[in-house]
């Protein structure tokens, strides 16, 4: 089964890491992708731009298009992993294993109902 490992951390606080600080976290977030990507589970896994670049389209009639994040949260959502796991007792492990590597925030596990692998956009 396919579950979305969705990052949430304050987004002010990871914008203040230094560019050391950043490659740091990121090198041992690639130990933890390095082992899923061996053993045929990981799926995409995506670093979300500030939500200063978002905007939300609120489903009202007419739509409305607004500036930024579609809530106040202390904790933004950053990115996410797309993990096949045997369970949900293997994806918290998983994340178990993202969260020693990137320190702080939360990780949302979630079972994945419908994937659609799309096609390559690079």
């Amino acid at each position: 089964m396919l579950y979305a490992i969705l990052c949430y951390h304050d987004e002010d606080f990871v914008g203040s890491w230094s560019k050391d600080q950043d490659e740091a976290v990121m090198k041992k977030l690639a130990v933890v992708q390095e082992k899923l990507t061996q053993q045929g589970r990981l799926g995409p896994v995506a670093r979300l731009l500030p939500t200063t670049a978002a905007a939300t389209l609120r489903k009202e009639d007419p739509p409305l298009v607004l500036d930024g994040p579609y809530a106040e949260t202390k904790e933004q959502l950053l990115g996410f992993y797309i993990v096949d796991c045997k369970n949900l007792d293997d994806a918290l492990d998983v994340a178990r294993d993202l969260g020693a590597a990137n320190p702080g925030g939360a990780y949302e596990v979630r079972p994945v109902g419908v994937f659609r692998p799309g096609g390559n956009l690079t």
